[in-house]
């Protein structure tokens, strides 16, 4: 087993494989990894991103906003947000910057238990793979001799036309593949085929990291959807903790987080965090799931159905679907949050039917109570 000593010198490793003919694996040599800003750890990066992203992302629908610059993609009015909105901006604000203190509290807590990154076994990781991919061809012959197919033979006749076909067929056997190197009798050292070598990078490279994403969102997704299910029907929970996010019968942009802050933690810091650390990722992993997440809810609630935003199309997840929770009308629908719809859909809580006139007379009623309130304090001032 490698072991790192406590003084951080790098250590040399060397797994040779012999009396076999599967490839040896390569010598390696790791060290830390250099942080990805020079002037700035990852440490403290993988705290800050995720506000960081999160403001970067709210300013801009904030902008937006402000400018009235895309109303014909807006969900609600100006007049709405100014009407039905229980919480002042300054209170949103308030309990958004409290909670991210949080968070940076609790991803430090996290970081300071990561062990260090470490760089320079991706090569033998990658022969550790072709190696599996290698002795994984073994079962085929008797794979294809269920069948009624004989492998040998057919393999003998292709050697010569399609030699590495003829290889996969034979179970894995390329007595052509040598490697520069020589074994310490001289004997050849047998090579991996470059299909084996790009099939292992991409199980190594795309697949494991995919696979681990994908498992840390349903794993939020399902933590998220079954806590929030349960605030909406105990009572105590709902008017306890959160009634405030509700709140915001018009979400927007940077209210994304406005909750109550035991709320915050229970739902968001602590289900990303439980995600990250049984998915096992890496702590730049967990970087870009911490960002992602964040932009993601961000977008839920930004108020906009905007066609050219991606994050809007990849799932069905998004500030459209998410508004309708908001409305007093679909509170006990679409609980499902930030990434995917698939508990709402198994579970029967996905909101069906048209909403757009519940949208429409909203804005109506928006907009008169708006009229009637400037027509009183203009007969006041008169």
């Amino acid at each position: 087993m490698l072991k790192i000593p406590a003084t951080g010198n790098p250590v040399m490793a060397n797994n040779m494989t012999f009396a076999t003919d599967l490839p040896p694996l390569p010598a390696y040599e790791v060290v830390e990894v250099t942080d990805l800003i020079s002037w700035l750890p990852d440490f403290y990066l993988s705290i800050l991103a995720p506000t960081v992203a999160y403001w970067i992302v709210s300013i801009f629908f904030h902008i937006i906003d402000t400018f009235d610059v895309f109303p014909q993609y807006r969900l609600h009015t100006p007049a709405e947000i100014a009407q039905r909105n229980k919480a002042t901006r300054y209170e949103v604000l308030r309990d958004v910057i409290f909670q991210q203190i949080i968070q940076g509290v609790i991803g430090a807590v996290l970081g300071m238990t990561d062990p260090p990154q470490l760089v320079g076994m991706e090569e033998y990781d990658v022969a550790v793979w072709a190696t599996r991919v290698r002795l994984a061809q073994r079962a085929l012959p008797s794979l294809l001799g269920v069948l009624g197919i004989n492998a040998a033979t057919i393999s003998k006749n292709m050697a010569g036309s399609h030699p590495f076909l003829a290889g996969v067929l034979a179970g894995g056997h390329y007595p052509f593949l040598i490697s520069d190197l020589a074994g310490p009798d001289g004997t050849p050292v047998p090579a991996f085929a470059t299909w084996e070598l790009l099939v292992a990078k991409a199980i190594y490279y795309v697949i494991i990291p995919g696979f681990q994403f994908f498992f840390a969102v349903c794993l939020l997704d399902t933590w998220q959807y079954f806590l929030h299910r349960l605030m909406h029907q105990n009572k105590w929970l709902y008017t306890t903790f959160h009634s405030r996010h509700h709140r915001l019968y018009v979400p927007y942009a940077y209210g994304a987080l406005y909750n109550h802050p035991f709320e915050g933690f229970l739902l968001d810091t602590a289900g990303a965090g439980l995600a990250y650390k049984v998915s096992l990722m890496t702590p730049r992993q967990g970087m870009v799931f911490w960002v992602m997440s964040s932009i993601k809810t961000v977008d839920d609630h930004c108020g906009y159905a905007l066609p050219w935003d991606p994050l809007q199309h990849i799932t069905s997840n998004n500030a459209t679907y998410h508004d309708i929770h908001h409305q007093s009308w679909g509170i006990k629908t679409n609980f499902a949050q930030p990434f995917f719809t698939f508990w709402d859909r198994l579970l029967g809580t996905m909101w069906h039917g048209d909403t757009s006139l519940k949208y429409d007379r909203s804005r109506a009623r928006a907009q008169e109570f708006l009229e009637a309130e400037a027509k009183k304090a203009s007969e006041k001032a008169q």
